[in-house]
């Protein structure tokens, strides 16, 4: 994987994904470690905790497309092919009900645990 993409995905993240990383990063959320622009196979998942398998995407306006949706879902399902939880939350979701996207992504890191 390229380390050096994975730096600049950093440094040109959206303002949903800095509110994400605000509330994801140092176990803020129920004390779970959460890696930003992860290289997963192929591919960069914006937020990852190892320890739940979880992955957090923010999509933006570029997923509408019918393209983008094509590709997000064979994303989706190779990443739950090897075994990992995905959820996706758009970014004015996001940026508008955060407090209700962070429930929602410790409930499903606590699910993971669970198993």
């Amino acid at each position: 994987m390229d380390t050096d993409r994975a730096r600049k995905l950093r440094r040109s993240m959206t303002d949903a994904e800095r509110r994400l990383w605000n509330g994801l990063r140092d176990r803020r959320l129920e004390g779970l470690k959460f890696r930003r622009q992860q290289p997963l196979g192929s591919y960069y998942v914006d937020f990852f905790c190892f320890e739940a398998t979880l992955v957090v995407e923010a999509d933006g306006h570029q997923h509408w497309d019918e393209d983008d949706k094509w590709y997000d879902y064979h994303r989706t399902k190779w990443l739950e092919s090897e075994g990992y939880r995905v959820i996706r939350f758009d970014n004015r979701t996001i940026l508008k009900y955060p407090s209700e996207v962070f429930a929602t992504i410790a409930a499903a890191a606590k699910e993971r645990l669970k198993d």
